[in-house]
């Protein structure tokens, strides 16, 4: 590679040697304490998360009423209930 141009002033870019001063020691860093703050919707979140988690999965005594129910034949549900049902579910996916 060939470097035409005015060379010795690029060299003295280099040959500059600039003073560095002296670093003087710091005195001593105190630590900062980390600090957590939780919002007040972040509160409520855990709060009902915790609540949530102690209600059962299965309401037994809800299904031991309807399972009663349909042993001794006394439960009887009509077909537009069903329909309406239905109907609510759908609507309620799409929303």
């Amino acid at each position: 590679m060939k470097i035409t141009g005015d060379v010795y002033n690029v060299s003295k870019i280099y040959d500059s040697k600039k003073p560095v001063g002296k670093i003087e020691k710091t005195s001593s860093v105190a630590p900062k304490k980390d600090v957590i703050s939780i919002s007040s919707n972040a509160m409520d979140y855990q709060t009902v998360t915790k609540a949530l988690k102690e209600v059962p999965d299965v309401r037994q005594n809800k299904v031991d009423e309807f399972a009663q129910a349909y042993r001794t034949g006394s439960y009887d549900v009509s077909g537009r209930e069903i329909v309406e049902k239905l109907g609510k579910s759908i609507i309620d996916q799409k929303a």
